[in-house]
Parts: structure tokens; sequence; C-alpha cells
């Protein structure tokens, strides 16, 4: 489960931002909270916003934090420019621009017997990793104890087995991670942070061509096995009785492609007979697009017990729908293995305190220099110096203005007529 995500100099956010799913001390929901080993870790974190307020360059902070983990063993090939796998730095002011980004996260492994925490991160400049660490703390431990670190002029690898480091030393490039290598290498406690950063699912709603892709990607086995479709099937009927069934047709190769193409039908019970209407799944909703797109990494994440980041969540969905969603990371008897929801979104609805925590709730805001900040409802302090209570109406002090992270808003004269 991911306790705490840490990074600076990515974006909009020039300073060290944090999202910490660690629960605080609230009476509020105590049941949802997940205790591992000395860890207490909450199921979900919303984040809440103006448009370009930052709230995407979160996501897009651990998504890319990630695919430097997963990928980054093949970034020293010479041939490659480096600049494509730098992440973009604070541009509106000189001296971050010229400065390494930063990204760390707290973390436990699902079902690993020994509970243990992990703390794992890089930082990385114009040309390459400039410090890389992972530690490690025990159940019962108050300290983390260091695997391995690793700086400009530094390799220090006593936590790997020693029949590794050798390898270690003579392969690691100055673009590639000590994790990432390790784990090409097969070496147990790197390929294991490596697995936990790969079984984590993103799916971006803001993003147009990524939004088409999703939407056409198919449920693991949904071609071939009939009881994958009837899954999926019983998945819509909490939202949408009206499919019945689908009908899955291969398309005859007329090309020289040899990529195998299917047709995809929705069956619809007709209101006058037992037959059935046949409706293209292209043709559908594009809320029930969406919701067939969230289907795979959905069931992925609830198997894994790993995290789930959505950005825009609320996108072409109705605000019960997002609540329903919701409600399958709250509830403990459906997230038996404790997989996590982070999402971006717009819809005050689900900012309730009849929903949601107040150590769920973030806000990103934007000041007047360009700087993005994010920032807990449970850390935030009013105006009188005081904190916000749990019988608040969130959603209402939250649009005027209240918390903050709310658009500044002017007529649009441009229209008037003089």
């Amino acid at each position: 489960m991911l306790i705490q995500f840490n990074f600076k100099n990515f974006k909009s956010f020039r300073d060290e931002a944090t999202l910490d799913l660690s629960a605080t001390k609230m009476t509020e929901f105590s049941d949802r909270v997940v205790t591992v080993g000395s860890e207490k870790i909450l199921p979900v974190a919303a984040i809440y916003g103006a448009n370009a307020s930052g709230k995407s360059s979160v996501y897009s902070a651990f998504e890319y934090m990630s695919e430097y983990v997963v990928n980054s063993f093949k970034y020293g090939d010479e041939e490659e420019e480096f600049d494509q796998y730098r992440p973009l730095p604070f541009l509106f002011d000189s001296l971050s621009e010229n400065t390494e980004s930063s990204f760390e996260v707290y973390f436990t492994i699902p079902e690993e017997k020994s509970e243990k925490s992990y703390n794992y991160g890089f930082r990385v400049g114009k040309e390459g990793i400039t410090e890389e660490w992972l530690n490690t703390k025990a159940k019962t431990a108050r300290k983390y104890s260091s695997v391995f670190y690793r700086s400009e002029d530094t390799l220090e690898l006593t936590g790997l087995p020693k029949n590794s480091r050798d390898n270690i030393a003579i392969a690691l490039e100055k673009q590639v991670l000590v994790v990432s290598l390790g784990a090409k290498l097969k070496i147990a406690k790197c390929k294991a942070i490596r697995d936990w950063f790969l079984a984590n699912e993103f799916a971006d709603f803001g993003d147009v061509v990524t939004n088409f892709f999703l939407s056409r990607r198919l449920p693991k086995g949904f071609i071939e096995n009939k009881t994958v479709q009837k899954r999926v099937v019983e998945y819509f009927a909490s939202f949408d009785e009206n499919i019945k069934d689908f009908r899955v047709e291969k398309v005859p190769d007329e090309g020289e492609s040899k990529e195998e193409r299917y047709k995809i039908n929705a069956l619809h019970k007709k209101i006058d007979s037992e037959e059935m209407a046949e409706i293209p799944l292209g043709l559908e909703s594009a809320g029930t697009l969406k919701m067939f797109a969230l289907y795979p990494e959905l069931q992925e994440v609830l198997k894994k017990g790993s995290v789930f980041f959505i950005d825009e969540l609320n996108a072409r969905l109705h605000p019960l729908l997002v609540r329903n969603f919701l409600l399958t990371f709250l509830n403990p008897k459906i997230n038996v293995n404790h997989a996590q929801l982070v999402f971006t979104t717009h819809d005050t609805w689900q900012l309730s305190n009849q929903l949601l925590r107040r150590d769920e709730i973030w806000f990103t805001e934007k000041n007047d220099q360009g700087i993005s900040t994010v920032y807990s409802l449970a850390d935030f302090v009013d105006a009188d110096g005081a904190r916000i209570r749990k019988d608040e109406s969130y959603e209402k002090n939250y649009l005027i203005g209240k918390y903050g992270a709310i658009p500044t808003l002017k007529s649009i004269k441009i229209f008037r007529e003089d």
C-alpha cells in the first residue's frame, strides 16, 4: 500500500509536495483504516482544485516515477538522447530549470508476511541520476535501515547479495536506476520494488488520445471466455441493467495485417419480445464506454491490492456512479486486498463528510507565480486559526472558497455589446 508520495521540481510544483495516505488520529470511518505493521493507511485520496492548479501534475509525477523505475534499465544506451527521459522541471525560474527533480515513496508490499515498510526514491538531473536510495523498516523497528545508497560519487550496496554487487557496479550507468537494473538481473530485493510499481494502474481520462485507447481495451480473456463476459455484465448491472450480454465475432482478415480483429455487440432486451437487440459497443454512451475502460484495471488492482491512479474520474460519469465506484474501495468487505484509489476530480458531490474522511480530501492550488502546492483538508487551518470540523459541509464551504483551491472568476466581458 502507498503510505506517502513526495516529489519536487516537477512541472508546476517547484517546492517539495507530499501526498500522504497515512491515517491521522480521526474518529470518522475508522473501520476503513488498514493496519500494516506499524502503519495505518487509507484506501482513498481525492484531489480537488481549479483547472491548471496542478491536480494532473500529481498524477503525472507518480506516473513518471513508475515508468522510470520500470524502464530505466534501457536508458543507458549511448545512442539515445537522455532529454526525452528527463522529467519536466519547474520552468518559471532559472534555478529550478537547471536543478534535478526528486521522487520518493513510502509503501508496503501486499501479502508480505513480514509487514515491512519501504522507503525508495531518486533524484534525476539533466544528465541522469544524481542520487538513489532504498531503506526498509521491520514491523517492530522505529527507524529505517539502508539497503543501498547511490550518489554521483558513492555506491553502497551492502543490503544486496554479495554475488550481485559486482554485476551492478559494472553495468550501472548514470541514467539507470539500481532498482531497475537489479530487477533485470533478477535480484529479489530490487525485483520486489520494481514489481510494486509495475502492479499499479493508471487511467488518464483528461487526455483525449489515452481516453480513446482506454475505451477500446478489453478485459483479459474477454474474447474467448464467456465467464469473463458474464462478469462484465454483472459489473455493468451495478449501474446499468440494460446490457444483458455480449456477442463477439471475429472480423475476416481482408488485408496483410496479422492482427486479429473482433466486432463486439452489446445485447439489449427488446421491450416487446424475448429477442435481443444488438448494438455495436462503440455506439454505447461515453459513460458506458468509460466504465468498460475502467473494468480491466479495477479488476487487477482489487485482485493485487495495488494502487489505481485516475485523472478526471468524474468526466462523463454521473455523480452517483462515481460514488458507487468509490464505495468499491471504501468497503472492506469488497476491497479485501486493500487496493487504493487516488483520483483527481471536479465532482463536489463526493466532497461530503458522509463519504470521505478529512485526511482523504486533498486540494491543489497555484499562486500568482505559477507555483502549485497540495494540502489536505485535515491539515487546513481557517482564517480564525481553527481546523476543519468533521460535521462541516465540505462541499458548500469549498465552493464559497473557504478551503481555497477554486478558480478566480471574472465576467467574460468580451461578448458584451458596447
